[in-house]
């Protein structure tokens, strides 16, 4: 009885996870759908989940616009993620681990007050950052997608969270091997968390690669901007054409899904070990 009832349960949880899988893939295959559909067919009124016939002219048509330079956005949405987290990386990594495993006065305090600032809505920054881009002549060039938003509070919030769970152990004997604090960090802290320091490089990635007011208001210039900026002006010009439109979103999520798919193991083993799950 007991074992027909498990059976039961877990028959009903694998419906359940089915359900919210078609829920959340749908509107993804209709974007995939959409993007190989003609221009009238993408157009009409009857959803249609297989395009019949099926055609890359949208692709071919949005790769080769001399008006809307979509490889240039995306080759500069790659630029800006990827120094953009790694940047992350950088800031974050040693000022976790200090609020983490080194002893000094008002640390509690000084963490509270990071862990503050994310109640802060960063549209209120854009103001002060752009005045801070524009005093530094970084308008209009990357480095102003890059640099502003890299010493976040979340990376000092998630890598300290894992780094707590570090035995003491480890760091005792490398002290009694003669190691200093920097060689602990740097040769037993930091590989011990590298799925930590993958799932924090992927989500700031993704932020980065995802942000569209901020690049708006520093990136002027066509050949300047971001792919998610690119697309936003690119859709005001094509606001009928959704094949078009659906053909740059396929390819502004190409990166991210290749990335998560390469870095999967490391992102759920760091979400787990760093106290984020549920």
């Amino acid at each position: 009885m007991r074992t027909d009832l498990r059976r039961v349960r877990r028959a009903l949880l694998h419906l359940v996870l089915a359900v919210m899988a078609a829920l959340y893939l749908s509107p993804l295959v209709y974007m995939l759908s959409t993007s190989f559909k003609t221009r009238e067919m993408a157009g009409s009124t009857t959803p249609q989940w297989i395009p019949d016939p099926a055609t890359t002219d949208a692709y071919r048509e949005i790769l080769g616009s001399a008006d809307s330079p979509i490889m240039t956005w995306f080759a500069n949405s790659l630029i800006a993620a990827t120094g953009h987290a790694a940047l992350v990386l950088a800031t974050a990594a040693p000022a976790a681990y200090a609020l983490a495993r080194l002893r000094f006065r008002f640390r509690n305090t000084i963490f509270t007050v990071i862990v503050a600032t994310l109640f802060v809505p960063p549209v209120v920054l854009l103001i002060p950052n752009f005045l801070i881009v524009n005093e530094l002549a970084w308008v209009d060039s990357l480095p102003a997608v890059i640099v502003p938003a890299a010493a976040g509070a979340f990376g000092v919030f998630f890598l300290r969270q894992f780094f707590l769970t570090l035995p003491g152990e480890l760091e005792e004997a490398a002290e009694l091997d003669g190691c200093n604090r920097w060689q602990i960090f740097t040769s037993i802290a930091l590989p011990l968390a590298r799925p930590a320091l993958v799932t924090l490089f992927l989500l700031s990635f993704l932020t980065n690669w995802n942000d569209f007011l901020w690049p708006i208001y520093v990136l002027l210039s066509p050949e300047a901007l971001t792919l998610p900026a690119g697309l936003g002006n690119f859709q005001g010009a094509n606001n009928i054409r959704y094949d078009l439109l659906m053909a740059g979103a396929v390819i502004a999520s190409l990166p991210v899904i290749v990335l998560y798919l390469v870095a999967q193991r490391w992102v759920i083993e760091g979400i787990s070990r760093s106290g984020l799950k549920g």
